[in-house]
């Protein structure tokens, strides 16, 4: 499944992914298959950081103890995962702060600053274009960030890239009836990512410039990588 959003305990829906994934991971196992099921908590971000603060208490306790309700969840429906990661522990944020550092060597992410329309709820900026009645496509609120200094990550260097990897492996897209919608959105331009945030501290510091946190999307999607022992095992991977 998903690693968990820890803003708030645990409830049906993550009880039905859990499972649904857990279906899977235990018909893998007796196929035959090497299965490694990783589940866990995306603990860093604005949301929790405001979460934590209208209960009073500081993110890290705040954290700890909605984890916790995440872990006993799995425990209680005897969910067969092999690992249970959160994004606070010491050995995530090490390797998150060497994918940085080796993005920054490769020239991948840069300072630059954004404004725009964003969403604390979706962790997300939307284009005037993309707003609906003054909200997010999600129906969530929006707030107009002007001016934040940012780092950003260069994903427009990978549009042909991208494109060129779904010609030769077109199994990568599932199901195939979304192909061209993807193909579409990538030929389209892909955008640039604001991967840093100035304007809360609940989050792992960017190496070399602690006044930026790393954006939560940065921090939390590395889960899959730092779950492996990312990066000490970075040649193998």
């Amino acid at each position: 499944p998903p690693i968990y959003y820890v803003n708030d305990k645990p409830h049906i829906g993550h009880a039905y992914t859990s499972t649904a994934c857990d279906v899977i991971a235990r018909f893998m196992r007796l196929s035959g298959r090497e299965v490694f099921f990783l589940s866990g908590t995306d603990e860093h971000g604005q949301k929790v950081e405001q979460s934590a603060a209208n209960r009073g208490v500081d993110p890290q306790d705040f954290v700890d103890e909605v984890s916790q309700s995440f872990r006993d969840l799995l425990q209680l429906m005897n969910i067969s995962n092999d690992k249970f990661i959160r994004t606070t522990s010491e050995e995530h944020k090490q390797a998150v702060q060497h994918l940085w550092k080796v993005l920054v060597e490769k020239g991948f992410i840069y300072k630059g600053t954004y404004s725009g329309w964003y969403s604390v709820r979706d962790e997300c900026f939307y284009n005037e274009s993309e707003l609906i009645d003054g909200k997010a496509p999600t129906g969530a609120e929006v707030e107009w960030v002007a001016k934040e200094e940012s780092y950003f990550f260069k994903l427009s260097a990978f549009e042909d890239q991208l494109l060129e990897m779904y010609e030769k492996y077109p199994e990568m897209i599932a199901p195939t009836s979304r192909k061209n919608e993807v193909v579409s959105f990538v030929k389209s331009g892909l955008r640039d990512l604001s991967v840093s945030r100035t304007s809360f501290s609940w989050g792992i510091p960017v190496p070399g410039d602690e006044d930026h946190v790393m954006y939560v999307w940065m921090d939390a999607l590395a889960n899959y990588m730092s779950a492996l022992g990312y990066p000490g095992n970075e040649e193998s991977t």
